[in-house]
Parts: structure tokens; C-alpha cells; sequence
């Protein structure tokens, strides 16, 4: 039987899984569909990427619900359908997950801005993020991760929102984009302060994902700084290279030996959990763990 999620947050270096979006693209998900609506229509397809995670030595998983909340499926006909999209998308990394690894239930951003920038009020967001958070924990996450967040207002409530739907671990992660000579998200917030806002709020772990123009010496740096400004565990998902537009479709270069030959950074650094993001595959976390293992394996 799988310990506690917290528990399992002392148990030394863990890896996460790798990109759902364009997993499921290799699938058959057409660009610009809703990756969420296939928790229903192909779920076997989705179940399959989770146990490839597994298989990989993944011991977190993502659920398939990155634009779960109301607002962002209502753009695909699907608003009133959110609760049962994401309680199916956590059934099924649940079930690919078994006693092998723990599941995070994925919120990302809504898709809109806040009140003044935007017309979605805080109090409104809070309830599609509850909703989300509810019915992922409904499905069997162990608990929830907000990823790929630019404002600290925005992670702020989805944080509290997972609190408030009962998370017993609640990730926060937020995306940088390389600048002169440093990284801040598209809203200009620091790794430092970005750090210390998300565990002021009561994140149990904070991290950082995605990300624009990055290196892994830039992840690295990102890790380091989140480090510094608090104890927390700390999660980092990089992506696999810059995104290239092939054709329709996007491609990320970066194969698995190359990420997984610079890995060991993100640990040095400080990093507790490490996974990957957009064009990360099964193969990247699975050359990752060797990678680590052996670096654990020589250091003892």
C-alpha cells in the first residue's frame, strides 16, 4: 500500500511524470482540441500514457485536466460537463497509478484575467477552482497541483481553493520566461518571490514548469532560487528544448539523453521532485531515473 503523499515527500529524490498534451497529440489529438474531452471519449488512450509514466519509474503522476476548470471547457462545449471531465481524468491516473504512484490532480490557468485587468472576480474563480479541485479528489488524487501560473493573484486562489475542496498536498508551480540576464514569469514575478508568495499562501510544495526560451542551466538557476527563499519541497518540470512549428503541429527537439545528461543540476540545485514537461516522453523520465540513481548511488 502507497504511503501518505506527504509521507512520501521525505522519502529522498522522487521523479514525476512527463508531458500528457503532447503524449496524447502522438495519439491522434488534433492540435487545438480539447486533450481534457478525450477523459471520455478515448479514456483508454489517456490511461495508457499514465501507465507508459509508471512503466517509466514516474511515482507522480498528472492528471489529464490542465484546462479543467468550467470556464476553459466552455469554450469547447463542455462547461457543464467539468465535474465529471475531471473526476474521470483523475479515475484514470488513478487507475494506471495503482499502488505505484501517488496522483496529482493538474488545475492550470483559466484562461482569462482577473478583475482589474480581466472581468473574473476572485470569488468566481475560487468556485471553478474548487469545482475542478473537488471532483479531481472525488477521482482519487492524493492531491493537487496548480501548474504553469504567471500571476500570483491567479496561484493564489487556486491554492486556496484546493485547500478549501479538502487537498491533502497541495503543489504550486509557476512558469519563467528567460529575460536580460534573468527569469521571471510574463507578469514579472521572481523565483524568490514567487517561492515565498506560494508558501506564504500554504503550498505544500512549490516548483516551477513550462517556461519560454529556458535552458537547464535556466532551471537550474529558477531551482536555486526557490531554494533560497524557503524550505519547502521543490518541484521542477522543464520542457524539452524550444517549441518548433513543424507543419500544423509543434515539436520539441531535445531527446532524452541530452535533458537527462544535464539532470543532476536540477538536484544540485535543490530540487525534490523532478518530472518534465511539454515534449518531455516516457523515455526523458525514464533516462532521467537512471541518470539520478546513479548520481545518489555515487554521492552515498
Amino acid at each position: 500500500m502507497r504511503q501518505p503523499v506527504k509521507t512520501a515527500l521525505g522519502s529522498g529524490l522522487l521523479l514525476a511524470d512527463g508531458a500528457i498534451g503532447t503524449e496524447l497529440q502522438r495519439r491522434g489529438l488534433e492540435p487545438g482540441a480539447c486533450a481534457e474531452a478525450w477523459n471520455i471519449q478515448y479514456p483508454d488512450r489517456v490511461e495508457e500514457v499514465h501507465r507508459a509514466y509508471v512503466e517509466a519509474g514516474a511515482r507522480f503522476l498528472t492528471t489529464n485536466s490542465f484546462r479543467g476548470t468550467r470556464f476553459a471547457l466552455a469554450g469547447f462545449g463542455l462547461g457543464d460537463r467539468a465535474a465529471e471531465v475531471n473526476r474521470r481524468a483523475a479515475e484514470l491516473a488513478r487507475r494506471a497509478a495503482g499502488d505505484r504512484a501517488w496522483v496529482l490532480g493538474s488545475i492550470g490557468p483559466f484562461g482569462g484575467f482577473l478583475e482589474p485587468l480581466g472581468d473574473t472576480s476572485p470569488e468566481e474563480l475560487h468556485s471553478w477552482f474548487r469545482e475542478q479541485a473537488s471532483a479531481l479528489l472525488e477521482g482519487g488524487a492524493d492531491g493537487i497541483v496548480l501548474e504553469t501560473m504567471a500571476s500570483k493573484e491567479e496561484v493564489g486562489v487556486g491554492i486556496r481553493a484546493a485547500r478549501a475542496a479538502g487537498a491533502a498536498l497541495v503543489a504550486a508551480m509557476m512558469t519563467f520566461e528567460k529575460g536580460k540576464g534573468t527569469c521571471r514569469t510574463m507578469m514579472g514575478v521572481a523565483p524568490e518571490d514567487a517561492a515565498k508568495f506560494m508558501a506564504d499562501e500554504g503550498a505544500d510544495v512549490v516548483g516551477s514548469n513550462c517556461g519560454t526560451g529556458l535552458s537547464m542551466p535556466d532551471y537550474a538557476a529558477i531551482v536555486a532560487g526557490f531554494r533560497s527563499a524557503t524550505g519547502n519541497p521543490v518541484l521542477i518540470r522543464p520542457n524539452a528544448g524550444s517549441p518548433e512549428l513543424v507543419g500544423d503541429r509543434v515539436v520539441y527537439r531535445q531527446a532524452p539523453e541530452a535533458m537527462a545528461a544535464e539532470v543532476m543540476s536540477l538536484a544540485g540545485a535543490g530540487a525534490n521532485i523532478i518530472g518534465g514537461c511539454c515534449g518531455t516522453t516516457p523515455g526523458h523520465i525514464r533516462a532521467f531515473g537512471a541518470v539520478l540513481r546513479r548520481g545518489v548511488d555515487h554521492e552515498s
